[in-house]
């Protein structure tokens, strides 16, 4: 599962980065705790080109009558996404990429308290999550998104049975769409040598905090 990441790439480094359109207003920048309803940077692609746009973190089936009618869709699991009924059209028609510098996981020590973990690439390249989006409304409609979500790879799963979707750059064409049909064929464990991680202050477990010490390793 993904529940908490960072984002410091300014907008128009990010828009040079994926050749996409930025969009008017985009979410402040940088920020060291993204949580689950922020709006958060999106890449579509569409027949006109590339757009980055921001959208809510937390996917709105349409059936839900308002934004807590059901369960905070923030991630949706690899192995179902295309089966399951809040998903499956998203996942055919709908995919995005979700930008981030890294994200944050969580393990316990033998009392039970929660050690955060910061995963980052190796490379120090941004990371583009997999994706899927939902405009959900009907007098105001906003956009929605939840990040795909795999089975750890044998290093990540050390700390955590689950990581998400990372799309590589050779594959983001495929992921959203440009590059004809098998994008499921990308719903796989990232490689072994994609990320490390290293434990951070256990402040982060707060949604509230923000600054950059979240992200130094201690």
């Amino acid at each position: 599962m993904c529940g908490r990441f960072a984002v410091t790439l300014p907008p128009d480094a990010m828009a040079q980065l994926f050749a996409a359109k930025p969009a008017n207003a985009l979410p402040p920048v940088p920020n060291f705790n993204v949580c689950p309803t922020n709006q958060v940077h999106v890449i579509l692609g569409e027949d006109s080109g590339r757009r980055l746009v921001s959208m809510r973190w937390g996917f709105l089936p349409h059936w839900y009558k308002a934004e807590n009618y059901g369960p905070l869709l923030i991630n949706a699991r690899a192995e179902t996404v295309a089966d399951k009924p809040a998903f499956k059209s998203a996942c055919r028609e709908r995919r995005c990429l979700i930008l981030a510098t890294g994200f944050f996981e969580w393990t316990k020590d033998e009392k039970g308290n929660r050690l955060p973990w910061y995963f980052q690439r190796q490379d120090g390249e941004p990371i583009a999550f997999g994706g899927i989006w939902q405009g959900w409304g009907k007098d105001e409609t906003q956009d929605t998104c939840a990040i795909v979500t795999t089975a750890a790879n044998k290093r990540v799963s050390e700390l955590h049975h689950r990581m998400p979707l990372i799309v590589e750059p050779e594959n983001w064409p495929l992921w959203l769409g440009e590059a004809g049909r098998g994008a499921a064929r990308l719903m796989v464990p990232g490689d072994e040598d994609v990320l490390s991680w290293y434990r951070v202050d256990p402040k982060v477990n707060s949604n509230r905090a923000s600054g950059p010490d979240l992200i130094e390793p201690i």
